[in-house]
């Protein structure tokens, strides 16, 4: 969702800059990089790291909840979509190929976020906090959703724009189509790579399939 169907990244930026400087810390380039495709759990420590300060469950619990307010408060106005997302999302509804969100972003803000996006376009949607903690990289998001819609990840198309995500659909058996964003994903056997999401359509998609 984040970077691959909307522009959310920005208004993350927003959150992980502020969430670090109220710790007393400061985000780097390469840290805020490496934090791109993580779920909450992951952010919250990492930020306590980065700041100095003890790494708890209870305050990682805080930051995180603060970091949800925030969040919330900038995806309940309309997100920008990516270049050629809205149109590629239509054209697969259009072809009659099941679709599913799968996201890092926890249920509450997905929820806030499908309000621009459309639930409509989603036979299923997998989040961050409903994968017991084993989330991207690891395979279980993208397995998870195959299992949703019935069918086996060999057969499926995964759309990324993060390393982490990328891998995690790889490690599914997904064919992977990458379309970077804000940081650059390694080169794969079982990765495409395209500039945007224009002109993406079920064709393409089947043929990327058939490539892998």
């Amino acid at each position: 969702m984040d970077g691959t169907l909307v522009d959310s990244e920005k208004l993350w930026d927003v959150v992980l800059a502020e969430a670090a400087q109220q710790l007393g810390g400061q985000l780097t380039a390469e840290q805020r990089t490496a934090l791109v495709g993580s779920n909450m759990a992951v952010t919250s420590r990492r930020l306590l790291e980065i700041a100095g300060r003890a790494v708890t469950d209870e305050a990682a619990g805080e930051v995180a909840d603060r970091m949800r307010v925030r969040t919330a408060e900038l995806f309940s106005g309309a997100l920008p979509w990516q270049p050629g997302a809205r149109e590629a999302l239509e054209a697969l509804r259009a072809a009659g190929v099941p679709c599913a969100l799968v996201t890092s972003t926890e249920r509450g803000l997905t929820e806030l976020a499908l309000d621009t996006i459309g639930r409509e376009f989603f036979a299923a949607t997998v989040c961050g906090d409903e994968v017991d903690g084993q989330n991207k990289p690891h395979p279980e998001p993208y397995l998870r959703a195959a299992r949703l819609l019935g069918v086996d990840p060999g057969a499926c198309a995964a759309v990324e724009d993060s390393p982490v995500g990328a891998a995690s659909a790889e490690a599914a058996g997904c064919a992977v189509l990458v379309v970077e964003s804000d940081v650059p994903v390694d080169r794969g056997p079982r990765r495409i790579f395209r500039p945007s999401l224009v002109g993406v359509d079920a064709g393409e998609l089947r043929r990327l399939i058939r490539r892998r």
